[in-house]
């Protein structure tokens, strides 16, 4: 289904300073194409829709320029640039072999910052570049010698640290394959995650800091340990300067301030283009998480376009972007020393009780040029009355925004409150492609509430349910042509199934991602939100099946279902809908309950905003939960738009849905009056 979307004002909000954009990498870059690549149509480097439209007719074309512009080190040459451009299938760059990592490393300058450790009690400290490849290489002997090999996987339970960092890059130069989690994760969280790839090597940290507490993650390490049977060895991480326990469990073996101060040269194994890289997952939605596979060359290339390009990353800049290790943001902040740059690391909240504004004195204190954030962070500033331009912003560029669509009315408020010369670069990607769709580049205006553009060599369109790109309506999100940072494959998904499954089983060819777009007629997307189930509460996504499968295991609860819904104003609203068992009613006290199991066995992030009480929760005949559809109702889809009575079990449960989401609407004030007979009427 397409529904018209009334076309915005095409007078941009902010529009590039004409020199500023001139002066850009991707300028440079559009020039350098011209002359090197005969670019069909880039003859203004500053006039980014011709750059990007020979950007997706000539895949080969722009791909080699990236290549080359960015002098990929090579140990053998590629055969040519695309053998296969059939999706799934497509095979980028054979022939080639290089390794990430050496990437990574090679551009830093030894004696300048690398890595700004910084955490939400203001501390600090840098790692330089030759103390950055000094690291690398004594962890990933450290792991040579607890077993580690070619493809094995080497898996973290960390903190936003530099030792996430640093393991990373080991594992990557050993042609080994890394995946990590944040601590905020209940042990068998992680180990849905871990336990899939049959890790021989654990790093993970005592602890980690979150709103001016300490949190213990000793005996969530030691349990996890305990699920992963694979596992060689353990390294240990004093963090937070917690005491480890001795002789408790077998697997913990080397303290990481042995691995790293070993006196090692750095070897880097060069690997396949398609040589897996790491294992990001999905967020379990329907079941156990999705291992997703990425490739070292795709990575790469993929990144350095993003942060090199679009991002204008370059020696002597500096990015700090809020993350958790386990959201793609924190994978491709580490690609920032891809460019040369520094990338900042961070340990806490986003804002603490205590100091709500201390990523704005940290980006001051430490002159970052990218501040990245989300929606919820920026809308949140607004409300506390925080005034981040109190701090010396002068070197900050770009503020970052992803996660979820950015509404209108903060554009204003950081031309006001942060920089009228800041530009505002709101960002669409995923986990999936470890990357963005659309946003803004040095040389595109921005639209207030809107995505400037999709990105270079994106092949983006929105389509109706029959497949046909629409413009200025709703439509789902699509990629057209094949991107080097699509997935190599799913883990355990030996015939490629569930990979076809996910991305590309409606639209036959072409990537369907699951979000719901207007590409307008001035280039800009406009994104709506999620067409799928996935929770993405601020710019971190979260699995409905890890809050089901532990308030079900309640006595008290007899089936329940999280949605998470984005509101009219940019605001994001996670509630958790209950069926208490027979003689049970939904109380403070059991509510407490429920928030408190959630918590301990998933995480914070994972308690919603509301815990209601229902009559029942509609499924297919089949007995699948339909969150989507539910989602749809509550933010105010006509129900015979949404559910097929003959498809539901019950199908007055669409009237109460949609009664409910128009009380929530007419209570918030989005609308004047309850819709919801409206809404419910036709079923």
């Amino acid at each position: 289904m397409t529904t018209p979307h009334p076309t915005p004002c095409p007078e941009p909000f902010f529009t590039p300073d004409p020199k500023a954009a001139a002066d850009s990498r991707i300028a440079d870059f559009a020039r350098w194409a011209a002359r090197h690549q005969d670019a069909d149509g880039v003859h203004d480097p500053t006039d980014y829709q011709a750059l990007y439209r020979w950007s997706v007719t000539d895949l080969e074309g722009f791909w080699a320029a990236v290549w080359e512009y960015f002098a990929i080190d090579a140990t053998t040459p590629y055969e040519r640039v695309l053998a296969e451009e059939t999706m799934p299938g497509a095979r980028w760059f054979p022939g080639a072999t290089l390794n990430y990592a050496h990437h990574a490393l090679r551009n830093l300058h030894p004696d300048a910052p690398a890595i700004t450790a910084l955490d939400e009690t203001g501390a600090g400290y840098e790692i330089t570049g030759r103390q950055l490849r000094a690291q690398v290489a004594s962890v990933a002997a450290a792991l040579r010698d607890l077993g580690v090999g070619h493809g094995d996987r080497v898996v973290g339970y960390l903190p936003n640290t530099p030792h996430a960092v640093i393991a990373f890059l080991a594992t990557a130069s050993l042609g080994a394959v890394w995946s990590v989690c944040g601590q905020d994760y209940a042990p068998k969280a992680a180990a849905d995650r871990f336990a899939q790839l049959q890790p021989t090597v654990l790093i993970t940290a005592d602890g980690y800091l979150f709103n001016g507490t300490t949190h213990d993650r000793r005996a969530a390490s030691l349990e996890l340990a305990a699920a992963l049977p694979s596992l060689k060895g353990t390294v240990l991480v004093d963090h937070v300067g917690l005491a480890w326990p001795e002789g408790r469990h077998s697997g913990l073996t080397v303290p990481w301030e042995d691995a790293a101060i070993r006196g090692e040269a750095l070897t880097v194994a060069p690997v396949p283009f398609d040589h897996p890289l790491w294992v990001v997952f999905s967020s379990g939605t329907t079941g156990l998480p999705k291992g997703i596979v990425h490739g070292h060359g795709g990575v790469l290339l993929e990144h350095l376009k993003t942060l090199g390009l679009h991002c204008d990353l370059g020696v002597g800049d500096h990015l700090l972007w809020y993350t958790t290790t386990h959201w793609m943001m924190w994978n491709l902040a580490v690609s920032t020393l891809l460019t040369g740059a520094a990338t900042c690391t961070y340990d806490g909240s986003p804002a603490p009780v205590e100091r709500p504004d201390i990523l704005w004195e940290l980006a001051a204190r430490h002159k970052v040029t990218i501040f990245g954030t989300s929606p919820q962070y920026l809308l949140a500033m607004a409300k506390l009355g925080i005034e981040p331009s109190a701090h010396d912003l002068s070197a900050v560029r770009v503020i970052g925004c992803t996660g979820s669509a950015l509404p209108a009315s903060a554009y204003p408020w950081v031309r006001d409150h942060v920089g009228a010369g800041i530009q505002l670069a709101s960002t669409s990607g995923g986990t999936d492609i470890v990357s963005g769709f659309a946003g803004s580049s040095s040389t595109t205006p921005v639209w207030a509430g809107e995505l400037s553009a999709p990105n270079l060599g994106v092949a983006l369109a929105a389509y109706d349910e029959e497949g046909s790109p629409v413009t200025d309506r709703v439509g789902e999100l699509v990629v057209t042509r094949p991107l080097p940072s699509m997935p190599l494959h799913f883990w355990n998904d030996p015939d490629g199934s569930r990979y076809h499954d996910a991305y590309f089983a409606h639209y036959p060819g072409v990537w369907r991602h699951g979000d719901w777009i207007t590409h307008t007629s001035h280039g800009s997307v406009i994104v709506h939100g999620r067409s799928d189930a996935t929770l993405n509460r601020n710019g971190v996504r979260l699995g409905s099946a890890d809050i089901h499968d532990i308030v079900e295991r309640l006595p008290e609860i007899t089936e329940a279902l999280v949605i998470g819904a984005e509101e009219p104003d940019g605001g994001y609203w996670m509630p958790l809908f209950v069926v208490p068992a027979p003689g049970v009613t939904l109380d403070d006290a059991l509510g407490d309950r429920i928030r408190d199991a959630i918590r301990a066995g998933a995480s914070p992030r994972h308690v919603p905003d509301e815990i209601l009480a229902v009559p029942a929760i509609p499924h297919t005949k089949t007995g699948k939960k339909l969150e989507v559809p539910v989602k749809r109702l509550l933010q105010g889809a006509p129900a015979e738009q949404v559910l097929n009575p003959e498809a539901v079990d019950n199908p007055d449960l669409a009237v109460y849905f949609a009664r409910l989401g128009a009380e929530r609407r007419r209570q918030r004030g989005f609308i004047a009056t309850t819709d919801g007979d409206k809404a419910g009427s036709s079923t």
